[in-house]
Order: structure tokens, then C-alpha cells, then sequence
């Protein structure tokens, strides 16, 4: 039994994170403000058999944090551009001061850290896909600029602590991720589509969209985030995404066949320096990690799709589909 620290562990990811981690037969430590974290995602960790290993802690990692610990998952930062966006200072803080804090306990204890930074430090890329020797094309003082900056500020921090003090902080890029847990309200083309279409209501399209994105279903990234943190050397930035990738009309289409709706797709001017295609090289991951995705797109969302259903009462034992739902194998 290990004793890991999750920050942000009642987000989106951290929370699959931390159930994986209490499968395991694990201590795990959940910190979180809660500014997009939710109660409800850790709720039902703090009874039954895992309620002796589960620690919640309501804290910002803008604050100093100290506990023993032989591991670090640092997913603290909200990742969605409304909350990224709503206070851009935080956003900032919490990925320089909040990532240099969780260097500074790794630092004290001896445990191995892994960073989660993002796709997003790419920008708007001039190398299809993106590989990790590509430094990117980023506009350092537009509105995306907290987050994209932040988290390459915080990568910079990661290099400079293991080159200066020795800490073991390994860095994913992690690329659109997806499935149960989404916050419906976060502006993400999945959560969008996917409760508009179960609302009858028309599917939020920005620009034209033919701008691409590559979609990887959760448990996929909660296996490359554990296959990082196992593996027995630092191998440098990585990449952890869905190499497929698809453009938001066919996401569109795929989410209104598997919902059974007919709503329309409404068009609004595209964001500003929102970019236009993603896809990861996710060469390194395999060759480093043995990791490569393996949940299907349509799998994933029906999962997801569930997910929000329960959440409409309007919805819940409504089964109507188009479409017959696929069969799921083996979804962790």
C-alpha cells in the first residue's frame, strides 16, 4: 500500500483516478477547492470498504500543502475555458505557484510526481500531429493565454526542479478526454452535444466545424496516467490522447445518432484562438509506455451519454434510442 496525494481528486479525471487508486489497495489523499471539483464525483468513496483509505481534503494548492506521501498525481486546475477563463489570475496561480508547491512536497518527501499538462500548450499547432519535440504556437496574451501559459510555465518548473534539486516529476500532455463526471455546464463539445441533444435543443457548433479534435474516453487516460507514474525511468514529456481524429460535425453526428435526437446544429463565430486541429503523436507513449487507448468512441459516449441521462429526471428510464445501443465488453 502506497500513500498518494491526488490534487484536484473530485474533478472530472481525478476522481476516476482516485477510485482506480483505492482498487488497487491503495491510501489515497483527495485535495480540492472545489471551484470545479463536485462533492457528489468522491461522495460515495468516504463509505464501504474504501472509507478507511480515503482522505478529503478541502484545500488550494495556491496554499502550501504538507503530507507524507510516496506519490503525487497533480491534476489540480480547472481545464474547461469557462472556468479557465472566469478568473484568469487563479487560473495562473494555480498552474505556476500551485504546480511549484506540489515540486516543493515532492522535493521534501522523496515521492515520485506526475504533472498533467495539456494538449493545449501546442496552440494552435504548425505540426500535424503534434509530437513532443514540437515547442508550439501559442499566443502568450490572448484569452486562452492563462491556461495555455500556465501550464507550459508549469512544465518549465517541472525541468528546473529535476535538473536543480533531483525530483522526480514526470509531465503528460493530455489531449480531449471525456466519459461520466464531465461537469455538463463546462462549455466542452462532448458535455455540450451531448445534453443539448438530450434536451431537443440545437447542438452549439463554433465556426464552420471543420475544426478537428481527438477523443479519448477516461478509463484509457486514467491507464496512462498509473503507466506513467509506474514507469521506472523519467522518458520526458509525453503525449497521452486518442490518435483518431474526428471534426466537431461528425462528433455532432455521432452523438445525435446514439442519443435518438433531431436536433439541428447551430452555428456561432468561432473563439478566438481556438484551435483548429488536434490530434496527439502518441508514438512515445507506446514505445515508453505500452499505453495506447483502447475504449471505442461510440462505447465511451454511450457511457457518457447514460451518464447525463441519469442526471434529466425528464430523462431517467426514458430508452428511447434510434439506434440500439452497443454492447460494452470491458469498460474498467
Amino acid at each position: 500500500m502506497r500513500r498518494i496525494l491526488v490534487t484536484g481528486g473530485a474533478g472530472f479525471l481525478g476522481s476516476h483516478l482516485c477510485e482506480r487508486l483505492l482498487e488497487q489497495g491503495h491510501h489515497v489523499i483527495c485535495l480540492d477547492n472545489f471551484y470545479t471539483g463536485r462533492f457528489e464525483n468522491v461522495g460515495h468513496l468516504r463509505e464501504g470498504a474504501y472509507a478507511a483509505y480515503f482522505e478529503l481534503v478541502r484545500h488550494d494548492v495556491v496554499d502550501r500543502y504538507y503530507a507524507e506521501v510516496d506519490e503525487i498525481y497533480h491534476l489540480a486546475c480547472p481545464a474547461s475555458p469557462v472556468y479557465y477563463q472566469h478568473n484568469p489570475v487563479r487560473t495562473l496561480k494555480t498552474s505556476v505557484v500551485g504546480t511549484m508547491h506540489m515540486l516543493e512536497l515532492a522535493q521534501q518527501t522523496g515521492a515520485r510526481l506526475v504533472i498533467t499538462s495539456t494538449s493545449e500548450i501546442y496552440g494552435e499547432p504548425e505540426v500535424h500531429p503534434q509530437r513532443e519535440d514540437y515547442w508550439g504556437h501559442v499566443n502568450p496574451i490572448g484569452k486562452r493565454a492563462c491556461y495555455d501559459e500556465g501550464k507550459r510555465c508549469g512544465e518549465a518548473l517541472a525541468a528546473a526542479y529535476a535538473a536543480q534539486h533531483r525530483v522526480d516529476a514526470r509531465i503528460v500532455r493530455i489531449f480531449n478526454t471525456y466519459g461520466p463526471r464531465m461537469n455538463e455546464a463546462d462549455g466542452r463539445v462532448i458535455s455540450n452535444f451531448i445534453n443539448q441533444a438530450l434536451r431537443e435543443e440545437p447542438l452549439t457548433v463554433y465556426g464552420d466545424g471543420s475544426q478537428t479534435r481527438s477523443l479519448c474516453y477516461q478509463s484509457d487516460l486514467i491507464d496512462g496516467l498509473i503507466a506513467m507514474m509506474a514507469c521506472d525511468h523519467d522518458p520526458g514529456p509525453t503525449n497521452l490522447g486518442n490518435p483518431i481524429e474526428m471534426s466537431v460535425r461528425e462528433i455532432a453526428s455521432v452523438i445525435l445518432d446514439l442519443v435518438g435526437s433531431s436536433s439541428p446544429l447551430e452555428y456561432k463565430p468561432l473563439p478566438s484562438d481556438d484551435p483548429t486541429r488536434r490530434r496527439p503523436d502518441i508514438s512515445k507513449a507506446k514505445r515508453v509506455l505500452g499505453w495506447e487507448p483502447r475504449v471505442m468512441l461510440r462505447d465511451g459516449l454511450d457511457h457518457t451519454i447514460d451518464y447525463y441521462r441519469s442526471r434529466m429526471p425528464a430523462f431517467r428510464g426514458n430508452g428511447h434510442r434510434k439506434t440500439r445501443r452497443s454492447q460494452v465488453a470491458s469498460i474498467k
